[in-house]
């Protein structure tokens, strides 16, 4: 396999869409988060991702409505502005035997301690994880566009994340997003094992112009 440094927008754009093939479960009770918790421990590996409402006013900020973790097969959705941030997601978090990756883990982390203390441990950073195999971006969307030819949509990502309900498309996109984290570890720990992966040569980075800031 030959992998890209880079990618630009006019590439994502024909590319086909990725979706998390799994279950998804959606957590509105301190009892259900309990008992996706008891499932989650038995996994070794978890990608996870947050989503926060969107403000439009300027100086108000929401706190982290929505955590996902996501096996290969499942995907949990907790509902943290119902059900706050419980002792065993905290404790989940905190496990350093269970692998957690995600991307821009700093600011996921950040927000997830204005809603409980905690130390979390055996944390995965995916962009800086990425950078002995060449890749430049920074982006979900771009580093999984890269590996697997697919693109992920961002459609929903400046939704309502505390509505009554969560649609359908918002359940996809968030699951997703976890397991993409899950599923760009996954095939670089496969390429490093099997070492059957080249860089491609130097590029100027694409979209240069653009901000390398966090996109979910």
């Amino acid at each position: 396999m030959v992998i890209k440094r880079t990618i630009n927008k006019e590439e994502l754009q024909d590319m086909p869409k990725a979706l998390f093939p799994g279950q998804i479960h959606v957590v509105q009770t301190p009892q259900e988060a309990e008992r996706a918790v008891a499932y989650l421990k038995t996994c070794p590996l978890l990608g996870i991702d947050s989503e926060t409402r969107p403000s439009f006013t300027k100086g108000h900020v929401y706190k982290v409505a929505l955590l996902q973790i996501a096996s290969d097969e499942h995907c949990f959705l907790f509902r943290l502005n119902l059900t706050g941030l419980t002792l065993p997601v905290i404790l989940l978090l905190e496990n350093p035997n269970i692998i957690k990756v995600g991307l821009s883990l700093k600011d996921d982390f950040m927000m997830l301690h204005k809603r409980a203390p905690f130390e979390q441990h055996s944390c995965i950073e995916l962009q800086e994880f990425v950078r002995p195999f060449g890749i430049q971006e920074k982006s979900l969307q771009k580093i999984y566009g890269i590996l697997f030819g697919e693109k992920i949509s961002k459609s929903q990502r400046l939704s309502n994340w505390e509505a009554d309900v969560l649609t359908l498309p918002q359940q996809q996109y968030a699951a997703t997003d976890a397991w993409a984290c899950l599923n760009i570890y996954n095939k670089l720990q496969e390429l490093k094992r099997t070492g059957d992966f080249e860089i491609a040569p130097d590029t100027p980075p694409a979209d240069s112009t653009e901000p390398e800031n966090r996109t979910n």
